[in-house]
């Protein structure tokens, strides 16, 4: 008669006793900190930039305000239109900023988020497809942040497109400006990330300027139907977006939303960025 063999007790109903305490750093890295979802406000260079690449994030953070830089109507609109414009299924005599405004305000409701428009406007514009200075549109920024005092801003990498670089560099003065009482995180600019190293680059370059970026995992939503009936929103940018981006597929896949928080390195660890600067 063969003797019973004794239960093995498995390693996972087996709790070992704890070997770190709360002020292990690594427990903390990468979530968001205490308050610090606060009181929000993400940046957009565009009338759909801040959905495109946050929408997720918006619908379970009600309250959120967006900041639109480039909302405002120019002098006149060029002639010939523009192609974008044209693209966007605009004809002569169209107030297209006016009509781009009625879609951000629609989308943003579907997401509990308020708009605020500034009236900067968009460089095809202007003379030259000449840029707003960035330090023009950090004055702007600094007075509407010193009214929402937000205690996270989410501002786009700002990639390739002049108006998203210049909202990116607006943003990092603006930052300057404002010290430590404000956090600060990056969103990718959806489509424009797509570039070849364009990312890279960015990411690359602020770690150099000692503003470490590095993915922070926020609560979003797990369900793509908000996100989807907000992009729906900006019909007329959609006829252009799927001209130059393929953006259906895109959105279709989905490219998730991914967060950057910018702050400097750990102490001790300002050595990595001076060696990456030398290293091939």
């Amino acid at each position: 008669m063969t003797a019973a063999q004794p239960e093995l007790t498995r390693p996972e109903s087996i709790r070992p006793e704890p070997m770190r305490d709360g002020s292990f750093p690594m427990q903390a890295w990468g979530l968001p900190d205490e308050g610090e979802l606060d009181r929000v406000v993400v940046v957009s260079p565009h009338l759909d930039d801040a959905v495109l690449g946050c929408a997720r994030f918006m619908a379970v953070h009600p309250g959120v305000t967006v900041v639109t830089v480039f909302a405002g109507n120019p002098e006149s609109y060029p002639e010939p239109m523009r192609t974008w414009d044209v693209q966007s299924g605009f004809g002569p005599g169209d107030d297209v900023m006016e009509a781009r405004r009625r879609e951000d305000r629609r989308a943003l409701a579907l997401l509990d988020a308020t708009p605020m428009h500034l009236e900067f406007v968009e460089y095809s514009y202007n003379p030259d497809d000449r840029p707003v200075a960035p330090e023009a549109v950090a004055e702007g920024l600094i007075t509407a942040l010193s009214v929402l005092e937000p205690t996270l801003v989410l501002a786009p990498f700002g990639l390739a497109n002049p108006d998203h670089d210049v909202t990116h560099r607006a943003c990092m003065l603006a930052r300057e400006r404002l010290g430590t009482t404000v956090s600060w995180w990056c969103y990718e600019d959806n489509g424009y990330k797509h570039i070849p190293g364009m990312l890279a680059w960015r990411v690359s370059s602020l770690f150099r300027r000692k503003l470490w970026p590095t993915p922070v995992c926020p609560r979003v939503d797990s369900d793509e139907a908000r996100k989807q009936a907000a992009i729906a929103c900006y019909p007329s940018q959609l006829l252009a977006l799927e001209a130059d981006w393929a953006i259906s597929a895109k959105l279709a896949a989905p490219a998730p939303e991914q967060f950057w928080r910018l702050a400097p390195p750990p102490a001790g660890w300002e050595r990595l960025a001076e060696e990456s600067s030398t290293r091939p």
